[in-house]
């Protein structure tokens, strides 16, 4: 029977192998869709239930969190992408090296960043980081490496639902917080922890359920663990340069600030999701065409990235024009977000490029290249958030933003255009 069920997903691997990019993406389009419209409620409902000042408080707690949160697992979802892709035989080893090196890595992290909050962020964002770290780098880290999975076996649909999961979790945790009238930053911190909890024990029991239980080999960390920490130094730089501007802010008690400003950085991010799902639909496919050379990889990442960048675009010109509508819907004493946006509206046009190319370049065996500009890109974002923030306040990390996202865009497709 046990043959029978590895005979079974080793063919089904290889029919969802030969489905169609368009159609993955176009799944992740819907998912992702509807995912935007749960999003957009529990954003508008937070924001009111909150009030600029504590969602400035909990915005510095989950940016200082998120930048350390992509060291948990060490990179052992993308490990999984390329390593399932090549044989589905090992499966099940490295989904068991999934749950053991973020339940390590993430708890010890956890701990880390405990300890150390208290000297780089205000008094009131660092009393909740022991509760968002251990939501942030154990829980969500299970569940972003679950939507892995699926992304590996272009199971796309389940990657959609996976956030589909915690956008409706949320949504209905912050509309009971709502009958409250007020919350707190600490009860949302609190609630964002058990929401994680909740989705990630969800996903673990659907990927068993689906695909097989893991094995546990702790020799396999170990082979892997300098390639893993590569990926993890990757997704960690790219936190750098867009959370770095949002743990400062906080460092220098600009709450009110972070609030305005982190409003008009989350409509980004919502606005981002299309061309988010393209990146995750390509990923697996360049890791596969990288076997036809360099050139089948680099023509898909650029004609991909040209209809990112359209799509980018089109967020811009709306995201411009709808900005005034921000204090209506979530209240006056964010007005100031209007303008955030305005200046962060290009944003999703720039990420247009560099996250297309830029997952090309990991496809074709070259992450640590990738690395290595986003480490730049993440020194040059904190040296101009250095010197702008303490002058300007939330302009000058909008201006920081902006510089880091078309630097690294115009990096990004340089170097993919001469490899």
């Amino acid at each position: 029977m046990i043959q029978a069920a590895k005979s079974s997903l080793f063919n089904q691997f290889h029919f969802l192998q030969r489905s169609s990019l368009a159609h993955n993406a176009g799944w992740m389009l819907v998912g992702q869709g509807t995912n935007l419209m749960l999003q957009a409620i529990y954003f508008i409902l937070l924001a009111r239930l909150l009030g600029v000042k504590e969602y400035g408080v909990f915005a510095g707690s989950l940016a200082f969190t998120s930048i350390a949160a992509p060291y948990s697992g060490l990179g052992s979802g993308v490990l999984f992408i390329r390593y399932v892709n090549l044989s589905i035989r090992n499966y099940a080893e490295y989904w068991g090296n999934i749950i053991f090196s973020t339940v390590i890595t993430g708890s010890l992290i956890t701990v880390i960043l405990y300890i150390t909050a208290p000297r780089l962020l205000n008094s009131a964002s660092a009393s909740l980081v022991l509760f968002v770290a251990l939501g942030e780098c154990v829980f969500r880290q299970l569940v972003i490496s679950t939507s892995q999975i699926f992304q590996a076996f272009e199971r796309l649909p389940m990657t959609a639902a996976v956030s589909l999961l915690i956008s409706l979790l949320r949504l209905i945790t912050v509309a009971m917080l709502a009958f409250l009238g007020h919350a707190t930053a600490r009860q949302w911190a609190l609630s964002s922890l058990v929401i994680n909890i909740i989705a990630a024990l969800s996903c673990l029991v659907l990927v068993v359920f689906l695909f097989g239980s893991p094995r546990f080999v702790p020799r396999l960390f170990i082979n892997k663990l300098e390639e893993g920490f590569e990926y993890s130094l990757a997704g960690s730089t790219q936190s750098i340069y867009n959370d770095i501007d949002k743990t400062m802010l906080s460092h220098y008690g600009m709450n009110i600030a972070n609030g305005v400003y982190t409003i008009a950085y989350r409509i980004i991010d919502i606005t981002s999701i299309p061309i988010s799902a393209i990146d995750a639909a390509a990923l697996p496919r360049y890791f596969s065409r990288s076997r036809d050379g360099v050139v089948v990889v680099r023509h898909l990442a650029f004609r991909l990235a040209i209809r990112a960048v359209l799509i980018g675009a089109a967020m811009a010109v709306c995201v411009f024009i709808m900005a005034p509508i921000i204090p209506r819907m979530i209240g006056a004493e964010f007005s100031q977000s209007v303008y955030a946006l305005r200046w962060l509206c290009f944003i999703p046009a720039f990420r247009g490029i560099h996250q297309l190319t830029g997952s090309a370049i990991t496809g074709i065996g070259l992450q640590r290249l990738r690395t290595t500009v986003q480490t730049g890109a993440a020194v040059f974002n904190f040296i101009l958030n250095l010197w702008l923030i303490p002058r300007h306040g939330w302009l000058g990390a909008a201006w920081a933003s902006l510089a880091t996202d078309g630097a690294l865009a115009t990096v990004n497709f340089s170097l993919l255009s001469h490899l």
